[in-house]
C-alpha cells in the first residue's frame, strides 16, 4: 500500500525511483479507504532529507499512510527555504485541535544545551503533553527521545566524553516485545550524539520498560504508556551516507571528529560506506505502523482515548 504525501514534496521523486509506492494528495482523494494520520514534528536542520528519511521508512509497510509535517512557531530553521515551509509545513496551533493515529518527534541539534535552554522546549512541552490526549502512539528520536523521556518520566540526560557517532550492535533486552518481533538476536543501529540516558533512571520507573540496548552505545528502545510512548535513542531511519555527511560537516567545521565507528570499510572514510541496518530498521517501523498505531487506533480518529483513561 502506498503512503500518502502532498503534491510537489521533494521526497516523491527520490521514494519512486526507488520502487516506493507513493500517492499524492490528487489520487487519494478517489480512495474510499482511511489512511493512518502520521504527524511529524520535523526538528531536524536539514529537514528535507529526514522528509525522505522517514517517508521511506512509513511507506514501506501494507498500510496507508498520510504524512503532515509541523514546524516549530517559536524558532525558524535557517537550514531550509522559507518557501519550502511555506509549502509542506504546519505550526502546532494549525494541528492541535485534530487527533493522529501517530506521531513521530524527530531529533534536533540542541542535545548540548539544557532542556530548558531550548529556544523552543516550552512550545516542544505544549506539544508532548497534547500528544497524551491526541495521538494513538508517538515515537520520539534521538534527542527527542531525550526530550520525551524528561518531559514525561523526569528522566535526565547526560552528555558523553566524546561524540558517540558509528553503527552499533544491539540485542532485545525484552524479547517478547511485538516492536521487535522479526527481529535477529543482534541487529544494527546508527547512531549520532553528544548525551545519553542512563539505565539506573530508566529501570528505577515502573512506567518504562527497556526494549533493547547496546553495550557500545547503551539504551536504545524504551517503551511507556502501554505501547503508546517509544524513545528510540538511534538513527534507524539514517541513509547509508548520512554519518559520512555529518562526519565531513564536522570535518570543515573544524571540530577534528573521531572518524564514525564499524562504519567505513577498513575506517577509511574515502570509502563508501554501506547500510547494515536497513531491514531492521524497516521492521521497526512497521511494526509499530501496525501493531501500535493500526490495531490499537480506532477506525474513527476523533475516538482516539485520553492516555490518562487508561
Amino acid at each position: 500500500m502506498p503512503i500518502k504525501i502532498k503534491d510537489g514534496l521533494p521526497a516523491v521523486k527520490q521514494l519512486e525511483q526507488e520502487n516506493i509506492f507513493v500517492m499524492t494528495e490528487t489520487r487519494a482523494i478517489t480512495q474510499d479507504i482511511r489512511p493512518l494520520k502520521i504527524l511529524v514534528l520535523n526538528l531536524m536542520p536539514l529537514k528535507i532529507d529526514t522528509e525522505t528519511q522517514l517517508a521511506r521508512m512509513l511507506g514501506n509497510t501494507p498500510l496507508q499512510v498520510e504524512m503532515e509535517f509541523i514546524r516549530t512557531k517559536s524558532y525558524e530553521s535557517r537550514n531550509t527555504s522559507k518557501e519550502h515551509l511555506l509549502a509542506f509545513y504546519k505550526t502546532f496551533d494549525d494541528v492541535k485541535d485534530q487527533k493522529f493515529d501517530g506521531m513521530i518527534i524527530t531529533g534536533a541539534p540542541v542535545e548540548l544545551l539544557e532542556f530548558e535552554e531550548v529556544e523552543y522546549w516550552e512550545e516542544i512541552c505544549e506539544i508532548m503533553e497534547w500528544t497524551k490526549h491526541n495521538v494513538t502512539s508517538t515515537f520520539h528520536i534521538c534527542w527527542g527521545a531525550q526530550a520525551g523521556l524528561y518531559y514525561h518520566y523526569g528522566v535526565k540526560k547526560y552528555r558523553l566524553p566524546k561524540k558517540l557517532s558509528g553503527i552499533y550492535k544491539h540485542k532485545a533486552d525484552y524479547k517478547n516485545s511485538i516492536l521487535l518481533r522479526g527481529f535477529d538476536d543482534e541487529f544494527l543501529v546508527p547512531h549520532s550524539r553528544n548525551t545519553t540516558v542512563l539505565r539506573e533512571e530508566i529501570e528505577n520507573n515502573p512506567k518504562l520498560k527497556i526494549l533493547a540496548s547496546s553495550e557500545e552505545a547503551g539504551i536504545y528502545i524504551v517503551s511507556g504508556m502501554n505501547g503508546r510512548q517509544f524513545f528510540i535513542t538511534g538513527h534507524s531511519e539514517y541513509d547509508a551516507d548520512t554519518l559520512k555527511k555529518e562526519y565531513i560537516r564536522d570535518m570543515n567545521a573544524g571540530i577534528n571528529p573521531d572518524i564514525p565507528e564499524n562504519y567505513f570499510p577498513d575506517d577509511d572514510a574515502t570509502k563508501e560506506p554501506l547500510a547494515t541496518w536497513k531491514a531492521h530498521a524497516n521492521l521497526l517501523y512497521t511494526n509499530w505502523l501496525n501493531y501500535f498505531v493500526y490495531q490499537t487506533t480506532p477506525y474513527n480518529v476523533n475516538d482516539i482515548k485520553d492516555q490518562s483513561e487508561e
